[in-house]
């Protein structure tokens, strides 16, 4: 880990946020990425300071880059490459609580429907 500056999409592939550098690159072209609160282009530099706003897919992190590097390195030592800050952090858990709670509000039927009941079903879907 550095604190020399470093592309943007990059960092993002070293840090973990994103599997491949053209997913990165894709999402900072697509406008998920935020820096310093503007949108970036992959080839923008980021260094120690800056602040990123990130959505992939439902998650939407805020970080702080504490550190660069070039090399993709082990998600613990990612990590430490930025900090989260703690409203980020609780809309994150909030919103995943409420995921899995609506997964287990779904009414699943207790069995497999038997014969009689399939062809029920057939005759009201009209088939």
């Amino acid at each position: 880990m550095t604190a020399d500056p470093v592309r943007l999409d990059r960092w993002l592939w070293t840090t973990r946020f994103f599997k491949t550098r053209g997913l990165a690159k894709g999402a900072v072209d697509g406008g998920k990425i935020q820096l310093n609160g503007a949108r970036a282009k992959p080839a923008k530099t980021v260094q120690p300071g800056d602040v990123l706003q990130i959505s992939r897919g439902d998650e939407r992190y805020e970080v702080t880059v504490l550190a660069t590097g070039t090399r993709r390195v082990s998600a613990a030592l990612a990590a430490e490459m930025y900090s989260e800050t703690p409203e980020s952090r609780a809309r994150r858990e909030a919103r995943a609580e409420q995921r899995r709670l609506q997964a287990l509000d779904t009414s699943a039927p207790e069995r497999r429907p038997d014969k009689r009941a399939r062809r029920a079903l057939r005759r009201f879907r009209g088939r």
